[in-house]
């Protein structure tokens, strides 16, 4: 079962403030009150050794101190605040779960996502309260598939209206072949596989495609407005666009462009040797 991070988050936070708001709405002012009349009784309760200061302190631990629930959602509640705004709005933290867009993103790198580089959304509604720019051809983008509630990653292809070709592994924008030029094919002795450098709009990038077999092909649509075309690079290994479909520009839910770290599995050391910017 997948776990709703944003949906725990927003409720922890919303939890916590009200919790601060009931305390200082109710609670306080009676604390105050409290504190107040023990400071009467205790008039020198300020006088350093005075058998005043010493009662009121006894009492003040007893009546003036705040229930555990409440000093815990006062200590949590600015850390909840400051995460909500960074993952929801700024910048969030993703970790690469497949290899459908090897070489670029490889199965256990960390990546960093701006979460307003296609406009401010609202943490787990995910509806557009301001509108600041648009996917471009050749992003690495973050979002939700029109059939399932995970988060998937592929690189942006079709724009609103473009019309795609796929075919014998030669990708079409509007009716031109796409750039590409050969890397490599490997292993070196007996290649299964190529590397090729293709050029979207000015985006370069290294695609892999296998020898042996391939993946979905002879494909072409015309992409719907109000959605995006998306495809892995991972030619032969990615389930994307050409077989579940457009995405609704509702889904998106940001722009990868850094890896931070890569750690293949539990049993390893992280490495920062991938550290950089995606392209």
């Amino acid at each position: 079962m997948d776990i709703d991070f944003p949906l725990i988050l927003v409720v922890l936070t919303f939890a916590a403030l009200f919790i601060w708001a009931i305390d200082a709405a109710l609670l306080a002012p009676r604390r105050r009150a409290r504190e107040a009349e023990l400071k009467a009784r205790f008039p020198r309760w300020s006088e350093q050794g005075d058998a005043d200061q010493q009662g009121f302190r006894e009492q003040a631990e007893r009546v003036l101190r705040q229930p555990v629930v409440v000093e815990y959602a006062r200590s949590f509640l600015p850390v909840l605040l400051i995460v909500l705004v960074l993952r929801s709005f700024l910048v969030e933290p993703f970790q690469i779960p497949s290899s459908s867009m090897v070489p670029t993103l490889l199965v256990g790198d960390y990546i960093l996502v701006n979460k307003f580089a296609y406009g401010i959304r609202l943490p787990v509604l995910n509806s557009k309260v301001i509108d600041i720019g648009e996917p471009r051809r050749g992003d690495v983008m973050v979002f939700f598939p029109p059939h399932d509630s995970r988060y998937f990653i592929k690189r942006v292809i079709g724009l609103p209206g473009d019309r795609i070709s796929y075919a014998g592994k030669v990708l079409s924008v509007n009716g031109q072949e796409i750039p590409q030029s050969l890397v490599a094919q490997l292993p070196p002795l007996s290649p299964s596989y190529q590397i090729s450098e293709e050029d979207l709009d000015g985006v370069t990038h290294f695609v892999r495609k296998e020898l042996l077999r391939s993946g979905p092909d002879n494909f072409e649509v015309t992409v719907a407005p109000g959605h995006y075309f998306v495809m892995g690079d991972n030619r032969d290994n990615s389930s994307d666009s050409r077989v579940w479909g457009q995405v609704p520009e509702e889904n998106i839910v940001g722009k990868a462009f850094a890896i931070w770290m890569h750690w293949g599995s539990f049993f390893s050391l992280p490495s920062f040797s991938r550290v950089g910017m995606i392209r």
